[in-house]
């Protein structure tokens, strides 16, 4: 069978290296507390997502320059490479 992905609006920022503040604006859970880590000296950095918890290993993406930070349907967050980001989202 072949299935079709829902159309769904989300939101997103995309990381330029230079925009942390924003990046942090935006990426807060529910409570209000930052989902990221960083910048490294590399200047990635490391997007919490719904499998990091307690009791839990440290699951997390990691986003490099230029990658898109996403806001899911659920208010999960994670990072989406720029190809990837172009191929499945369109300004909505």
């Amino acid at each position: 069978m072949k299935f079709r992905k829902k159309p769904v609006v989300i939101d997103a920022v995309q990381w330029t290296g230079d925009n942390w503040d924003e990046l942090c604006r935006f990426a807060r859970d529910g409570s209000g507390a930052s989902v990221l880590d960083g910048p490294y000296p590399n200047q990635d950095v490391r997007v919490r997502t719904l499998e990091d918890g307690e009791g839990k290993s440290q699951v997390a993406h990691v986003a490099s320059r230029g990658d898109w930070i996403v806001k899911g349907v659920h208010g999960e967050f994670y990072a989406v490479k720029p190809d990837i980001f172009e191929a499945t989202y369109e300004p909505a």
